[in-house]
């Protein structure tokens, strides 16, 4: 599966501007790629202002997101603010270039953030299957919580789609490369860069490690678009040799 990371600033609390940049980064890709990676918060920056931003599942976003990949015929995924029945949600959603959308809404808030006060989180986490495939996605703070993107599923790609500031990127280096070794999934990060208008810096580091810890694409810092391909065959087989899944420690998430 091929697929393209893309690695921007964003435009604070403008959608139509980033959707206008990510358009034009999108169909400058030249590959044909299965899967189109955008970072948390993608068309707004991760903002606690949602009242002016938020859309519905039905709004200018969704509907864009749809017709771009069915002219790229990949699937798009990364996350925005989303507002339904009176609540927002920092929303993942997985657009099929069917026109088909799931999505996750983020689990574990940031409470440093004050995210907890404003979002509702989610309570489950999904399992996209999409070409052959089992991607499990999560968004930023997810990261942090091991146990939740624990591999009960057999899936084989995770993917983390961030707003993970600067002085922090250390932490998000490392446990990148722990959820893909405790896993045994390919794990990929993509985050933003610039700053915002809280004032807080971003480097990216957007990366892509493989089931037992080595780098695929290392991180990097500028902007760009960064196009992978993983190879399902080398992951089964790297699986069937060690067997570390079999020796996991059953238990039931509450």
């Amino acid at each position: 599966m091929k697929i393209a990371l893309i690695q921007s600033p964003l435009f604070w609390e403008n959608p139509e501007k980033n959707r206008n940049a990510f358009e034009k980064k999108i169909n400058a890709i030249t590959y044909a790629v299965d899967l189109i990676v955008l970072p948390e918060m993608f068309t707004t920056g991760f903002t606690m202002k949602p009242n002016h931003v938020a859309e519905t599942m039905h709004g200018e976003t969704l509907t864009w997101l749809a017709l771009l990949a069915k002219a790229k015929n990949s699937a798009i995924t990364g996350s925005l603010v989303v507002t339904e029945n009176g609540n927002f949600y920092n929303r993942l959603v997985f657009v099929f270039p069917s026109g088909e959308v799931q999505f996750y809404d983020k689990k574990h808030l940031f409470t440093l953030a004050g995210e907890d006060k404003i979002y509702t989180g989610g309570n489950k986490k999904i399992i996209v299957e999409y070409l052959g495939w089992k991607i499990c996605p999560l968004v930023c703070y997810d990261l942090r919580f091991p146990v939740f993107a624990r591999n009960a599923e057999e899936y084989d790609v995770l993917i983390y789609v961030a707003s993970w500031p600067k002085i922090r990127i250390n932490a998000w280096d490392a446990l990148l490369k722990a959820r893909a070794i405790e896993n045994m999934s390919y794990t990929i990060g993509v985050n933003r860069i610039g700053e915002d208008d809280n004032g807080y810096q971003y480097n990216g580091h957007t990366q892509v490690v493989n089931f037992l810890g080595d780098y695929i694409l290392e991180p990097i810092e500028n902007k760009g678009v960064f196009i992978v391909e993983l190879n399902k065959a080398e992951l089964l087989l790297a699986r069937k040799k060690f067997n570390f899944l079999n020796d996991r420690d059953p238990f039931v998430l509450k």
